[in-house]
């Protein structure tokens, strides 16, 4: 069974506490400062109504990201599947 923690992070002066895996302590607190950093970038260049506008730009632009970043993992995957079919293939038509 694996350790969890209570962690308290604050989002654009918010405070979220969430049980979470020890593992995922760093993790969750890079992330809620990456929130707050990009969010302070869109507030500097974009007009907004409340804090909400903000967040909502930002879970767009990483979730976006996120998007691109599966789809390229996919076309590795699938690369490296046709490369690991084509090596299996000369090796299994080799004769030792």
């Amino acid at each position: 069974m694996e350790e969890s923690v209570l962690a308290t992070v604050n989002i654009l002066g918010r405070p979220y506490r969430l049980k979470i895996p020890t593992t995922d302590e760093e993790f969750l607190r890079r992330a809620a400062d990456a929130i707050n950093n990009q969010a302070k970038v869109y507030g500097k260049n974009f007009a907004y109504k409340d804090h909400q506008d903000l967040l909502s730009m930002v879970a767009l632009t990483q979730i976006t990201q996120l998007m691109k970043i599966q789809e390229n993992l996919k076309f590795k995957d699938t690369e490296l599947e046709s490369r690991l079919t084509t090596i299996k293939g000369l090796l299994d038509g080799e004769k030792l």
